[in-house]
Parts: structure tokens; C-alpha cells; sequence
């Protein structure tokens, strides 16, 4: 895992003074990590050997040795697609396909690891509650996820809308977009900077942002309720999407069984009017 999701599954399980520090360093990611250990401290409140004491209950010896780990963190993070192909080298005795399948299912394993049960539940929890709209964008690539997403969850509860069009119009959707509203946003390496913009308006606006984003996590999760990070680095030219698909799917599933009842009901309704209204020819 990359320092920040250690740091995050680490939480629960600090003590006080070394949550300070915890809070901090998550709070300014990356640069308070690559600081001086007098300044981390500072910085939250507490003392150098609390400091110390935090970097080694993450696993590290020194301090030295855990910002060594962090700038590797930070350049895997900026790395371009070009770059990760110039970087990577083809398994000669590993068939390409079995070579690429392999690593999927290891993202897989990866990102079961990483995402508890309980911030699971939190986003299931924020897709399931009719009173507020449902917002989904993503980035470049992920964006094609965030819609099929919506399409999906559209048919088993109300409210749910795809932010659309050019990125010139998105502002004007955010007219409708009221307190307490939901927002799930994809983003992944290297972070999409008008969709990180977008996710400050939509707090500004006091909506609640559900992110799907990678192990170094979009600058979004500075503000947002829930976070669900995926592994997705193939040790290949392009990322994997197949964690958040997956990702993706299982929050389908799981929010249309606890809305069985309802969802039953539209689904019905859906097919009601395919049935009885079909294409005019």
C-alpha cells in the first residue's frame, strides 16, 4: 500500500497524539511528509518523538526511510503513461494475456484489502438515500464508469443525474445541486484538475462527495465523506480500470438489495412502459 493508505488504515488504531500527526500529514499530503520531522510536529501539535513513534508504528526504522518511501509514493503517483511504458518490461516466459489477468487479480485482492467493510457500507448508505439527488462524474478515462453507474442505480432509486456535456457546462448543473446532495467522483492518477474543481464547488454547496480513487488518493479526498480506494497500477503502459468497475458493480448490487422493495417497484414501472409503449416502425 502507499504511505497515505496505510496511514489511513492505520486510523482506528492510534493513539491520541499520533492521530494528531496522522491528521496532519493526510491533511497535507505530500509536502508535510517530505518536511523535517520539528515541522511535522509542529504542524500537528505534538512532539518529535511522537513523530517518531508514528513512523515507526507504520512499519518504518526512520524517518529518513519513510520519506524515502513517500517520494517514491509521489513519483509513481505523477507518472505518465509514457513514462510507465518505458518503465516497464514485458514477462518473456509469462503468456501476455495470463500475464495481464494475473495482474488484475491481484488489483483485485488488493483493493479488498484496502477498503473496509465499514466505509463500504458508508457509500452504500449515501446511494441509498432518496432525499437527496445523486450526482456522478469521472475523469477522462473513468468517466465511462461514473455513467454506466448512474444508469444503473437511475433504474432502482429516483434522483440520480450524470453530469453531462463540456466541461464549460458543468458549472451550470451545479444550479440544482442543494445541501446534502450525494456526489460520486471518479479520479485517478495524474488527478483531473477541473473535476478536483468541481468536487470543491459541490462542498461549497455542502453536497457530500463519495470519491473512487487510487492508492495515492485524488486531491479530493481532502473533503470528502467517503473514500474507496483501488488499486490500479498494472506495471503497464495504461492503468487498470477493472478495480473500479468492479467497485462500481458491487455498490449496485448491494444498494439494490437494500432497496429491493422500491427497486422492485420502478423496475416494474421500467417495464411497463418498454412493454406497452414499444418502438413505433
Amino acid at each position: 500500500m502507499a504511505i497515505r493508505e496505510q496511514v489511513q488504515a492505520a486510523l482506528g488504531t492510534l493513539p491520541g497524539a499520533e492521530k494528531k500527526v496522522a491528521h496532519a500529514f493526510l491533511a497535507n499530503y505530500p509536502s508535510i511528509g517530505l518536511s523535517t520531522i520539528a515541522e511535522l510536529a509542529a504542524l500537528a501539535g505534538t512532539s518529535a518523538p511522537t513523530v517518531l513513534r508514528f513512523v515507526s508504528r507504520l512499519g518504518f526504522d526512520s524517518y529518513p526511510e519513510f520519506q524515502r518511501v513517500l517520494r517514491k509514493d509521489v513519483q509513481a503517483q505523477l507518472m505518465s503513461p509514457l513514462e510507465r511504458a518505458r518503465s516497464s518490461a514485458p514477462a518473456a516466459d509469462n503468456p501476455a494475456l495470463k500475464a495481464s489477468f494475473s495482474v488484475i487479480s491481484a488489483n483485485l485482492e488488493a483493493t479488498l484489502k484496502a477498503i473496509t467493510e465499514s466505509e463500504f457500507e458508508a457509500a452504500c448508505e449515501l446511494l441509498s438515500d432518496h432525499k437527496s439527488t445523486c450526482y456522478f462524474l469521472g475523469g477522462r478515462f473513468t468517466d465511462t464508469i461514473a455513467a454506466y453507474m448512474a444508469a444503473h442505480l437511475r433504474i432502482i432509486r429516483p434522483n440520480v443525474r450524470h453530469f453531462s456535456g463540456q466541461t464549460s457546462t458543468w458549472r451550470d448543473q451545479l444550479l440544482d445541486v442543494r445541501p446534502g446532495d450525494v456526489a460520486v467522483l471518479f479520479d485517478i492518477r495524474r488527478y483531473q484538475a477541473d473535476l478536483v474543481r468541481l468536487g470543491e464547488l459541490m462542498v461549497e454547496r455542502k453536497a457530500r462527495i463519495l470519491l473512487i480513487t487510487d492508492p495515492w488518493l485524488s486531491p479530493i479526498a481532502r473533503s470528502a465523506r467517503v473514500v474507496l480506494p483501488c488499486v490500479v497500477d498494472a506495471n503497464r503502459t495504461w492503468d487498470s480500470s477493472v478495480t473500479l468497475l468492479a467497485l462500481a458493480e458491487a455498490l449496485i448490487d448491494r444498494v439494490s438489495r437494500a432497496q429491493s422493495s422500491s427497486a422492485r417497484t420502478r423496475m416494474q414501472t421500467l417495464e411497463d412502459i418498454h412493454w406497452n409503449n414499444p418502438p413505433q416502425r
